[in-house]
């Protein structure tokens, strides 16, 4: 990112928690715990559904994306704000901010897709069962998954590229725990066109579209299993979804609302990006842990 009298940005300087100083070890604690817990809980569900053979099925498989994705998501973010907090050196390079960047947006798509694809074999298992193993056959959840992570690594490379074009104001203060989409944008006075484009279509392509084919695939699941004459058959039936339906209400929720905090509501900005990008990992593979008697 390149400012208009040549000189250049080194580096950022990370204000979350800066104030903070006797509170710095049991804000580190918290966030250890946090990810030590997520890493644990993610990888035990990874391990059982590699070892398990009768979990060789796609929503155990996408379960298992999950797990990845939610260990990647904690990866890319507590250690860096962990050493912040234990040294006090708040201080980010440039390279180093925007590579965080770039996994942050990965992972997000990741998450944002492999949500709707599970929420899709939801939808193919109640309301068309005979043609379930056909249409998600071993051969085809590999692509889709392998579709997935291209797809997310590649829509973050355009987004990172769009984003180093853009001229700074001199600011490389971030108000924030890492670097993401919001506060980097922050430090610029202008963004390119071009930036502004891509970032229509990503929430078109990876949040929008997702989260309404999500809504379509429930309503039509709900629909029918409304319509089943057997009461075991209906609950059922709702046990299977109930798990995913709780995580993407938690996951969107948190989100959405972040995105639509003020700019200058920096605590709730941080709170909610917290909950986010560190919580949401944890939490998630615990609740399908206990919705899941499998």
């Amino acid at each position: 990112m390149f400012v208009k009298n040549e000189t250049s940005i080194k580096y950022f300087f990370m204000l979350t928690f800066s104030g903070e100083t006797r509170y710095k070890p049991l804000i580190s604690i918290f966030f250890f715990l946090i990810y030590l817990i997520g890493v644990l809980v993610n990888s035990s569900i990874i391990t059982v559904i590699y070892l398990e053979v009768q979990l060789h099925k796609p929503m155990y498989l996408f379960i298992c994306n999950l797990s990845i994705v939610d260990i990647f998501f904690t990866s890319v973010t507590v250690p860096k704000l962990l050493h912040m907090l234990l040294s006090g050196d708040h201080i980010i390079s440039f390279s180093q901010c925007y590579t965080q960047f770039y996994f942050f947006m990965s992972v997000s798509t990741a998450e944002d897709v492999l949500l709707f694809i599970m929420a899709y074999d939801r939808y193919v298992a109640i309301c068309i069962p005979l043609h379930y193993h056909q249409i998600l056959n071993q051969r085809n959840c590999i692509l889709i998954t392998f579709g997935i992570w291209a797809a997310a690594f590649l829509n973050s490379l355009l987004f990172v590229v769009s984003a180093l074009n853009m001229s700074s104001c001199h600011s490389n203060i971030i108000h924030q725990t890492f670097c993401d989409a919001k506060s980097l944008t922050r430090t610029t006075c202008t963004t390119t066109p071009i930036f502004s484009e891509i970032v229509a279509i990503e929430i078109l392509i990876f949040v929008f579209i997702p989260l309404m084919c999500t809504f379509i695939s429930y309503v039509n699941i709900f629909s029918v299993i409304l319509k089943m004459k057997s009461k075991e058959s209906r609950k059922k039936a709702f046990s299977t979804c109930s798990s995913h339906v709780t995580v993407i209400t938690i996951y969107y929720g948190a989100a959405i609302i972040g995105y639509l905090i003020p700019p200058y509501s920096d605590v709730l900005d941080s709170v909610f990006n917290i909950v986010y990008a560190t919580m949401i990992p944890m939490i998630n593979p615990i609740i399908y842990s206990l919705q899941n008697s499998n």
